[in-house]
C-alpha cells in the first residue's frame, strides 16, 4: 500500500517540477521581450526627446531674428524721427 502512495507522490512531484519548469522557461522568454520592448520604447523616447529640443532650439532662433527685426526697426524709425526733426529745424 506505501509502494502505490509512494510512487503517486513521486510521480506527481515530478509532473510539477516539469509544469514548473516550462511555466519558468516561458517566463524567462516574456521577460526578454519586455526587455526588448522598453529597450524600444527608450530609443523611440530618446528621438522624441531630441526632436523636442529641437523644435525648441529652432523656436529660440526664430524668436531672436524676430526681435533683431524689431530692434532694426526701432532703429530706423529713431533715424527717421531724428531726420524729421532734423529737416524741420532748417
Amino acid at each position: 500500500m506505501t509502494d502505490i502512495n509512494q510512487i503517486l507522490i513521486v510521480a506527481a512531484i515530478t509532473v510539477m517540477t516539469i509544469i514548473l519548469a516550462i511555466i519558468g522557461i516561458q517566463l524567462i522568454f516574456m521577460l526578454r521581450e519586455v526587455r526588448n520592448l522598453l529597450k524600444r520604447t527608450d530609443a523611440i523616447m530618446s528621438k522624441v526627446e531630441s526632436f523636442g529640443l529641437n523644435i525648441e532650439h529652432s523656436f529660440g532662433e526664430i524668436t531672436g531674428f524676430v526681435t533683431g527685426i524689431k530692434k532694426l526697426l526701432v532703429v530706423a524709425e529713431h533715424l527717421s524721427e531724428r531726420k524729421r526733426k532734423k529737416d524741420g529745424k532748417k
